[in-house]
């Protein structure tokens, strides 16, 4: 009852709205989102998915007998396995946005909330590795998202911090690549710092958002370069970018037609 008082108070004396809904605040808090906004997000739904990387198929055509996708298939993918909670899609999305360009770092409590969801019980990891950024984005923003993320992740899950990569190149922005443009811009992207700790480790990488997957796969194939025995992506969203395989599939962007390829 006093806590509710005091918040009634607290958003008379000080109004201000949810930054997803628009609706008053009620309660007090450092987070400038309702609960309602914060609580909206669901787990990933799909059909199908694949068994290694976690893509999300409308139907089980384009993976193979062991459940796997052509990207997998191809060892095109520098992980060994992914993990997401929810679709980078809908509020999900306008959260992701909200803490990673609004700057509203008190998100990384709620969302790494959300992300532990996805951690999978029944693996053993030995190490937390967020991904890293560039230094001259990470001064231009301030904060690297994925540190905030993986450090709750560590937290939760008492599985020790290790900031065992860096990125040494600075990248074109991945948003509007296709995908071998993706895989190209980050090519040599990423070098492993702190090799001894991580060698015949298994490595919980962390990351906001996976929408092909190329980012995480570069950063991953440094440390499977570096000794790591296992690296396996946390990511709090994923884009879904599924499609009929009774339509055209997609291109590896030099004209071939890649039959199952995923994102």
């Amino acid at each position: 009852m006093v806590a509710k008082i005091l918040s009634a108070c607290f958003a008379l004396l000080f109004p201000d709205e949810c930054r997803v809904c628009r609706r008053p605040l009620s309660e007090i808090s450092r987070v400038p989102v309702c609960r309602d906004c914060l609580n909206e997000p669901a787990p990933f739904e799909a059909e199908h998915f694949c068994s290694a990387c976690g893509a999300p198929f409308a139907n089980a055509f384009p993976l193979g007998a062991e459940g796997r996708c052509m990207m997998c298939r191809l060892g095109l993918r520098g992980f060994d396995a992914a993990y997401c909670y929810g679709a980078y899609d809908g509020v999900l999305k306008e959260l992701v946005h909200l803490f990673k360009y609004g700057r509203v770092t008190t998100l990384a409590r709620p969302l790494g909330e959300r992300l532990a969801l996805a951690l999978p019980r029944d693996q053993r990891f030995d190490f937390v590795v967020p991904l890293p950024m560039h230094w001259r984005r990470r001064w231009k923003r301030g904060f690297n998202q994925s540190d905030l993320l993986a450090c709750e992740i560590s937290r939760r899950s008492a599985i020790p911090l290790v900031k065992a990569v860096k990125r040494i190149k600075a990248t074109e922005v991945q948003a509007g690549l296709s995908g071998p443009r993706r895989r190209k811009n980050v090519l040599g992207a990423f070098a492993v710092t702190k090799p001894s700790p991580i060698q015949g480790k298994r490595i919980l990488l962390v990351d906001d958002v996976m929408t092909t997957g190329s980012t995480a796969s570069a950063c991953a194939a440094a440390l499977k370069s570096a000794g790591a025995a296992h690296v396996a992506v946390l990511a709090l969203a994923r884009a879904d970018r599924r499609w009929n395989s009774r339509s055209v599939p997609p291109a590896l962007g030099d004209g071939t037609v890649l039959t199952g390829a995923s994102s």
